[in-house]
């Protein structure tokens, strides 16, 4: 069986082909700046065939979709014979709200429901539907499709921790919630320690999804019990340019002073603020890194409020487990940032955690990161969204 992943963004698409005998990725890449002039097409196949930063207009996703399909199917990198030979299509949507609660067959329903939570993630959602209606146009009806949602995996925080203190009647009418995201990747790497550790019940284990965007989740025995990430991806700890948590009468303060509309402060905490609007520099970490080996102070106050932050909700998360029995780094900085993972680490001593320096050194690579004689097992663990979409995928189509 052969499934397509897609991840679309507003002007973007990112598409992997997977063979699920093997579980093999046959090939990936990204359509970029869909509606905007002198769109980008990359594509690379498990051969080594490479299409890098092609300049090809996609005025939509439909047009975007069709460039796919012929890199899939024709010319020297394809891997496809025929189109048919696609089984299913598997879609990443970000916020399925509480309607979602799991992975989901396309129907019109779905897509309408989808559609009605966009309030919710107005960057993500109209993308996906859009994703969804382009993949139909391509593929035809005969091709089934799945949803898979960032949010569904924190579904089983209870009230006490996705409730905010703000009056009931905006949960009641507006489904104001602490949602939580990067769900696939946390079900993921959790899934996986939770193989490494040799069973599931009776685990106390905190994810770390560290990247651009980033988010902790607190699992027992397999299922979420807290989350950083709330109605929206801008809260938890900083980040590349979102300023994650903070005083809500920051919010107001700064509208009143600089005479800003909800948009514009939207745009300021989401897209100016964090690693960036702190350090003055860059929101990559790389740029971090090296701006403070120059010295430059505001990038070293950058780092240090982040690993402070994340410091602090991890000793919050071992409180809310009664206890800790593995962590794990994950993501574009957790699986790269060696000194990042050392800082989290030695902040854990009090439970008895130990680092294998060796090990910690190391980068994008499965492997345990604790010390032989550490009570807590801590983990480097590569994430794998496009897997997992492709694993539920399989799984609901081969159930038809």
């Amino acid at each position: 069986m052969k499934i397509l992943v897609i991840n679309a963004g507003s002007s973007s698409l990112k598409y992997q082909l997977i063979d699920m005998d093997g579980e093999k990725c046959l090939a990936k890449g990204n359509c970029e700046r869909i509606g905007i002039e002198n769109g980008l097409f990359s594509y690379e196949n498990a051969d080594g065939f490479e299409i890098d930063k092609e300049v090809f207009d996609m005025p939509n996703h439909t047009v975007a979709f069709d460039r796919v399909k012929t890199a899939l199917t024709e010319g020297e990198g394809k891997v496809l014979s025929d189109l048919s030979e696609v089984t299913a299509i598997g879609h990443r949507v970000v916020q399925g709200g509480a309607v979602f609660t799991k992975s989901e067959l396309v129907t019109p329903w779905v897509i309408e429901e989808i559609d009605k939570l966009s309030p919710l993630a107005p960057l993500h959602n109209p993308a996906h539907v859009q994703g969804i209606r382009a993949a139909q146009a391509a593929f035809g009806d005969g091709v089934p499709q799945v949803v898979v949602f960032d949010t569904s995996f924190h579904q089983t925080m209870p009230p006490e921790a996705y409730m905010f203190g703000v009056p009931y009647e905006y949960y009641e009418k507006y489904a104001v919630r602490r949602y939580g995201f990067h769900g696939t990747s946390h079900r993921y790497v959790t899934a996986r320690c939770c193989e490494l550790l040799g069973k599931t019940e009776g685990t106390r284990i905190i994810t770390c999804h560290i990247g651009n965007g980033s988010s902790l989740a607190a699992v027992k025995d397999g299922k979420v019990i807290d989350t950083t990430m709330g109605l929206t991806p801008l809260d938890g700890f900083l980040m590349g340019t979102r300023c994650g948590a903070i005083d809500p009468s920051v919010v107001t303060f700064i509208m009143e002073k600089e005479g800003f509309n909800p948009t514009e402060m939207d745009n300021l905490m989401n897209k100016k603020s964090g690693i960036l609007g702190i350090s003055g520099v860059s929101s990559d970490d790389r740029d971090l890194a090296t701006a403070m080996e120059a010295g430059n102070e505001r990038a070293k106050l950058a780092w240090d409020m982040r690993s402070y932050e994340i410091r602090k909700l991890v000793g919050g998360y071992v409180t809310a487990l009664g206890g800790l029995d593995a962590i794990v780094f994950t993501a574009g900085v957790g699986e790269n940032q060696c000194q990042l993972r050392k800082e989290i680490l030695d902040s854990l001593s009090y439970l008895g955690m130990t680092v294998n320096e060796e090990a910690n050194n190391t980068r994008r690579t499965e492997i345990e990161i604790s010390g032989p004689d550490s009570k807590v097992k801590a983990y480097v663990i590569p994430t794998n969204e496009e897997l997992v979409i492709a694993r539920d995928t399989k799984a609901i189509v081969e159930a038809l």
